[in-house]
Order: structure tokens, then sequence, then C-alpha cells
């Protein structure tokens, strides 16, 4: 060795968990709930939920849905308990389904165009008595037809611009019943468009429309088809217009389309197992995002729960938060009431 080079530095001794971590120790601002509550980034709020309700024929009638514990059709003088339940509570809106009697229901799901119908009259029921909370309603036309299909059924085929002439005309009478927002979910191609147009020029500028732009071919529907009397109507599946599951660059197209057409907000649905495409939307968009906890999501979680394996309070408000925590503005969700009362006390 050169007598005039360094000596080598001897290499330093490893270093403690304490010396490691000590400028920085993670769990400082976990140690307590008041510090844990400091530095939350999100935060659930009854602000954030929308509660789907179902509609029924009748006076008086709470009918039980079995794959939905705790869920149930109520007819319209009983919608109008809930909706003022719902505004006490804080609740912002509620989404309404019909059960339609097997009686109205045709192949071509004309029955929506009744100003009278279920749908129509919850609505008016609704705004009159609790004119403060928003009603939002779907002109899909599944509970209107005998075969279950979102659309007009022509020979084995969902035939696009005739089902999207009836949803449009659905619409505009569910927004001359009071609808604050319209959410169709039949996925056809267009209808978006068609219904601001049929909107405005009925002069219903200011009702807004919800688009479910990515509701995807999904076996966790099954539980809502129940609730709406389709369930054994269904013949085949509905994959030539729901999204294909595997797919999130069409997705981002739907949305960009739906957006586009004068969609004032995007739903995605189902929610949990889609919080990929929540995120990628709201990144790309940054327009009002929602999300639809959907009936099996909600029967996992009650199923469980009774069943004694999970915690389902915790398991509920858990879920909730990854929708904010994906970027969700507000999500549509069975637990609704249960989760307000919560919230408030």
């Amino acid at each position: 060795m050169n007598r005039h080079s360094p000596a080598p530095t001897p290499p330093a001794p490893p270093r403690s968990v304490d010396e490691i971590t000590a400028s920085r120790r993670l769990r400082r601002m976990r140690k307590a709930d008041w510090s844990r509550r400091l530095v939350r980034e999100n935060h659930l709020t009854v602000d954030d939920l929308i509660w789907p309700i179902f509609l029924t024929e009748g006076e008086n009638r709470r009918e039980e849905i079995p794959a939905m514990p705790g869920v149930f059709r109520l007819s319209v003088d009983l919608a109008i308990r809930e909706a003022e339940r719902a505004a006490g509570l804080g609740i912002p809106a509620l989404a309404t389904f019909p059960n339609v009697d097997m009686a109205l229901r045709n192949r071509t799901g004309a029955e929506i165009l009744n100003p009278d119908n279920l749908i129509n009259r919850g609505t008016r029921a609704i705004k009159a008595a609790v004119p403060e909370i928003g009603v939002i309603t779907d002109a899909a036309l599944d509970p209107f037809t005998d075969h279950g299909h979102d659309g007009i059924l022509r020979d084995g085929v969902i035939v696009n611009d005739e089902t999207v002439a009836t949803v449009a005309g659905g619409a505009v009478l569910q927004a001359a019943a009071g609808a604050d927002i319209i959410a169709p979910s039949d996925m056809m191609d267009g209808r978006i468009g068609a219904i601001r147009d049929a909107l405005d020029a009925a002069g219903f500028q200011d009702v807004a429309i919800m688009s479910y732009a990515t509701k995807f071919a999904s076996a966790f529907y099954g539980p809502y088809r129940e609730a709406i009397g389709t369930k054994g109507l269904l013949k085949g599946d509905k994959k030539t217009y729901y999204l294909d599951h595997a797919n999130t660059d069409e997705a981002m197209r739907e949305i960009e389309q739906d957006l586009d057409e004068g969609a004032d907000m995007i739903m995605v649905k189902p929610g949990l197992p889609y919080l990929d495409i929540i995120r990628r939307a709201r990144d790309e968009f940054a327009v009002p995002t929602f999300a639809y906890q959907v009936s099996g999501e909600y029967a996992m979680i009650e199923a469980a729960s009774a069943n004694g394996w999970i915690d389902g309070e915790a398991a509920m408000l858990e879920s909730l938060m990854a929708f904010k925590r994906a970027g969700c503005d507000g999500i549509l969700t069975y637990f609704a009431p249960r989760v307000a009362e919560i919230l408030k006390g």
C-alpha cells in the first residue's frame, strides 16, 4: 500500500431499530384516537350517501327481499315515511326502483311511458311530502319488460336506437313527475345525448343526468334482480350491452362519450370490485364520481355478518371508506340509513 494512501474506512456498525426509525416513526400519529382523527386523509359523512329503495304496488305493504336481509319493497305510502326518515338523518337523496306488476310488462317496456306508472307515482308522492330530499330515477327498461333486459328485444337482439327513444321518453315523464336526477342504467349507445336533448326540449334544463357510464356485466346483481322481479324472467345475459369486466380503457371511452353527450356526473357499477375504475375515472376526468355498492356486495357483507364470520358494522364502514379513498363523491348503498344513524350518533 502507498504510504500516502488513506487508511481504508472500517464498515459502519449496523444501526439499531431505534437509530433507523428515530426521525421517522410513522406510528407516532396512530397512538391515540384523537391523533388518528387529526391526520385522517379521507372522511365518510352522511352527505356521501344515496339510499336506493324499492317500490311496489298497494298500500301499507312492506315485502322482505330474502336475498337482501333488512331491505324491503315498499308501497308508496311507506316509501314516503322512509323518505321522511332519510331527510331526518340528513341523507341527501333517494334512488327509486320499481317492482312493476307482471301484467304491465311486455316486450318493449311500454309501461315506462305511462305518466302514472309506479315509479312516477312514487316520485310525485315523495317530492310532495319531502320536497327537500333529492329523487334519482332510472330510465332503463328492465323493470318494465317481460324478458328482464334493459332494452327492447327484437328477434333475440336488444335494439339500440328504438330503446334509446323509449328511454328518453320515459326520462321526460320521470322529470315531469319531479325527479331531480335521471340516472339511465341501460348502457345503450347515445342514450345520454338523447335524454339531454329530450329533457331540454321539454323544459327540464335543470334536471341533471347521472350516467351509469361504466356498468359492468357482473355476477353481483342477482339480489337486485330478485328485488325488482326480473330474476326469473331474464333469458341469456346482458354482455352485449354491459361492459366486459376485463376492460378499463373501454370504460374510459364510455365515460368520455357520456360526458361529451351531456352527463353531469358519472357512476361506476358495481363498486368494490371496480375501485381501480373509480380511481382512474376520477384522475382522468375530474368530474363528480359516484359508485353503486350493489346488491351482491350488500348481501355478502350481511351474510358473513349473520354467520359471525366478520364484524358486519366494521366491514360496512370500511367498505364505504374504500369508495371515498378511491375518489368517490358519493355512494349509492343499501346501508345508507344504518350508516347515517351511526354517523349522527
